[in-house]
């Protein structure tokens, strides 16, 4: 799991999320990003660790599949 810290000010505000270097730096972001391609660059992260997540989970057959709708 991801361990994000969020800043906020004196009445308790939220200000920023501070995110983990490691993933910052995945983002391949020249320096002068826009905050377009920011939010662009991290909804693409997100969507990659969800396609390897799913690489790992079984599939269900068509019938549990089913079962599953179905409860």
């Amino acid at each position: 799991m991801i361990e994000l810290e969020y800043l906020t000010n004196k009445n308790g505000q939220l200000k920023a999320v501070v995110i983990p270097i490691e993933i910052w730096e995945h983002l391949f972001l020249p320096d002068d990003a826009s905050a377009e391609e920011l939010a662009e660059a991290i909804e693409d992260y997100g969507l990659n660790k969800a396609m390897d997540e799913a690489k790992e989970t079984p599939l269900l057959s068509r019938e549990e599949a089913l079962a599953y709708l179905e409860s």
